[in-house]
């Protein structure tokens, strides 16, 4: 009798509507199961047409689409003799669902539709889907002719059931049905489920891998079984990226993972599990295995297939692993690069050209385009085909191999300082010493003249010269100079992008990189359609402190001295006049708040939901150290004026790798409005009345503090006066003498 079966998760790299290559992606990964020993295949949610198609679910298309992909799934000689279910959209009775389809040999067992539907964060799928609400039934699902050619079945079930072999059962969540405290795997497994299969679109956020991984070992500890997990992983059209970890979990213990960030389409993992040890692992349970005797069962799919072997006394039972999460520095280095080679090459451009302006953001902006180059070149030399294809498909150069990151970077990175009249020799020399570092062909040029012609046309329009402020002007004439400056470097910035290729003799146009931090478009604290509009941006989701910690990382990572002068010198946007060659202005002066404050400004407002009165009420206990109540009030007040007077900057906010929980993004992850009343009279007099309350009750505890200090002290001197001749018998040690 057969006891251990094979399983194989696949974290594949899909790309919204792209049929030809999520088929061909699909397909690679039935044969890597099928070649590693595995009779079941399962595969991340939505994998036929890709997650993020978004209102073309809304489109026949999709669906008569993603059905032609199962068809040619079927019909597959790579699919025959192994039981596979994968993630498609499928409409049933006018009403559209996101489906699991199972099938074996040109027969769908099952599809079964999503129960649980999640609408948080990035999250919109009740726009395009509904949740089958109909616990432990099926119903009927007629086939579209296309299908019923292939596997002469007219209807199969749909819905909440699960799929009994010869040897176990298999049961199905997806994706936010773990997440739910009402998980399905719970009644699945009282009813003897023992391979629970979930396929996810779950993305990447900083110092958050963990919760995925937390949740499939928990999923198993409290009820047995194997867990399987699949995932997406990349960019498939949209800001987030998909990070991967598909892993197999039995009895609590992760048996099997895959990665979280790699540049190859297609990942499969097996394990090998011992059904005789989850059945032994149930049954000590005694509490679960008196819940199990009466729950209601699950509508049964039997299928005459075997997943084990009689022959299987050779196989290998995969063993507990330890997870090993990479470090938020890690996460940097590798997940915007990452997202920025599948926007690349699906893009059709020739690289990508970045304003270098020797600071901290531009600077990690430009890491993480060496850190791209060095993953392709380590990618490379392993052998990944994929990947060289893509490489040489975008320079053009059908016999290059890359194998130097360095070498790689001048081919795909264009840098440029831009300087004026403003910058200073030290920001400049910083820029060149880390081009020359990383080999990014760069070079700078001076934006005087254009900035000149551009004030000129204002003076022959108006008659008036707009001054800085240190040299008399106001206000709105010393803001309006440092807009220009930053506004032309944007339009400069365009036109070498599409022209510099053609400079250097190559066909096409290279992708402009933005490098506004997330703290900045939080604070808005950037010229809108400056040089934070760009094409992409891989740190607009990342916070100042962060990038800091990534730069500290990257200068021993990929050996980068020049690291350290950039980190030591103070963030400056150099808008304003030198003062004897030096710089006189800095960001955090000019945002009159700290990065570190306004990091915790950030995640008070999104994540944890609070308005300036919550605000003010938690910060004033946990800056209390440092600031009076007072000072906490006008630092927030400070915050939500600046707040609310930038927040129309977001809805041209450049499209960034999703990365932070606190993101300001206002196209789909932080729905607010753009036009604000500045002032929060309501708000900030109710900040006003809880520091009025707050002086009052100190003065109030302070003289009551006092009038107890001096009964104390009456009190002290008559119990001295009547104690005395006591200590006067004890020597130092208290000991009488």
């Amino acid at each position: 009798m057969g006891r251990k079966v094979v399983v194989a998760v696949c974290t594949l790299n899909q790309w919204a509507l792209d049929f030809e290559g999520n088929l061909s992606r699909i397909l690679q990964s039935v044969q890597e199961a099928k070649e590693m020993g595995a009779l079941y295949r399962t595969g991340p949610e939505l994998e036929i047409c890709g997650y993020s198609c978004e209102d073309h679910f809304h489109e026949p298309d999709t669906y008569l689409h993603s059905w032609q992909v199962l068809a040619e799934l079927l019909k597959s000689s790579t699919c025959k003799d192994m039981l596979i279910d994968v993630g498609m959209p499928v409409q049933h009775r006018n009403v559209s669902y996101n489906c699991r389809v199972a099938f074996l040999n040109k027969k769908i067992l099952l599809i079964r539709p999503k129960m649980m539907l999640c609408e948080d964060g990035n999250y919109r799928e009740t726009r395009w889907f509904s949740c089958w609400t109909k616990e432990r039934q099926v119903e009927d699902y007629y086939l579209p002719r296309m299908i019923t050619a292939i596997t002469n079945q007219t209807t199969v079930p749909i819905g909440d059931a699960v799929i009994s072999t010869k040897d176990t059962c298999i049961g199905f969540e997806i994706c936010e049905e773990l997440w739910n405290p009402q998980s399905r795997h719970v009644p699945l497994s009282l009813d003897g489920v023992e391979i629970i299969s979930n396929g996810s679109g779950s993305y990447m956020e900083l110092r958050k891998a963990y919760v995925t991984v937390d949740l499939v070992k928990s999923a198993t500890f409290k009820s047995g079984g194997a867990y399987l997990f699949s995932n997406l992983r990349g960019c498939d059209g949209q800001r987030i990226y998909f990070n991967g970890c598909s892993c197999v979990a039995v009895n609590g213990e992760v048996v099997s993972r895959g990665l979280q960030f790699a540049l190859h389409d297609v990942e499969v993992v097996t394990a090998t599990i011992d059904l005789e040890d989850i059945r032994s692992y149930r049954t000590q349970i005694r509490s679960r295995s008196h819940l199990a005797a009466s729950n209601p069962p699950f509508p049964r799919i039997n299928v005459d297939f075997a997943l084990s072997d009689d022959e299987d006394i050779h196989l290998t039972v995969s063993q507990p692993i330890e997870w090993k999460y990479l470090m938020p520095e890690e996460e940097i280095e590798l997940g915007p690069a990452c997202w920025l080679w599948d926007y690349l090459r699906r893009s059709g451009q020739g690289g990508f050209f970045l304003p270098l302006s020797g600071g901290v953001d531009s600077t990690s902006t430009a890491c993480i385009v060496f850190s791209m180059c060095t993953q392709i070149c380590d990618a490379v030399q392993k052998g990944e085909s994929q990947v060289l294809y893509d490489v040489r498909k975008i320079l053009c150069q059908s016999d290059y191999t890359p194998s130097d990151p360095m070498e790689l970077c001048n081919r795909l990175l264009v840098t440029c300082y831009m300087a004026s009249e403003n910058s200073s020799q030290e920001t400049k020399q910083r820029a060149l010493q880390l081009a020359s570092e990383i080999g990014s062909y760069h070079f700078p040029i001076v934006i005087d003249s254009a900035v000149s012609a551009v004030l000129g046309i204002f003076t022959t329009a108006t008659g008036l010269v707009p001054k800085f402020r240190s040299k008399g002007g106001c206000p709105r004439q010393n803001l309006a100079l440092q807009n220009i400056q930053a506004r032309l470097r944007m339009v400069l910035s365009y036109l070498f992008a599409q022209l510099m290729l053609w400079a250097r003799g190559r066909p096409g146009g290279l992708l402009v990189l933005g490098s506004s931090n997330v703290d900045e478009a939080l604070r808005g604290y950037m010229t809108k359609y400056d040089c934070s509009s760009a094409d992409v941006n891989p740190i607009g989701g990342i916070s100042k402190t962060d990038l800091k910690s990534f730069l500290q990382y990257a200068k021993n990572r990929f050996f980068l001295p020049s690291l350290s002068e950039i980190l030591q010198a103070p963030p400056t946007a150099e808008l304003e006049p030198l003062a004897d060659g030096q710089v006189t202005q800095t960001d955090e002066q000019d945002m009159g708040m700290t990065y570190a404050e306004l990091s915790e400004f950030g995640r008070l407002r999104k994540t944890h939901h609070c308005g300036p009165f919550s605000m003010y009420q938690k910060l004033v206990h946990s800056w209390s150290n440092k600031c009076t109540p007072q000072e906490v009030a006008e630092k927030v007040k400070h915050f939500f004026r600046c707040y609310a007077i930038n927040r129309h900057k977001m809805t041209v906010l450049t499209p960034a790798y999703h990365a932070e929980t606190y993101s300001p993004d206002d196209n789909r992850y932080d729905h607010r409005p753009f036009l604000y009343r500045v002032h929060w009279n309501w708000q900030f007099k109710a900040i006003d009345d809880a520091v009025s309350q707050m002086t009052k009750d100190k003065r109030s505890l302070s003289t009551e503090r006092g009038t107890k200090a001096e009964s104390m002290g009456s009190n002290n001197s008559i119990t001295s006066t009547l104690s005395a001749p006591f200590n006067m018998r004890r020597d130092r040690k208290g000991v009488l003498i």
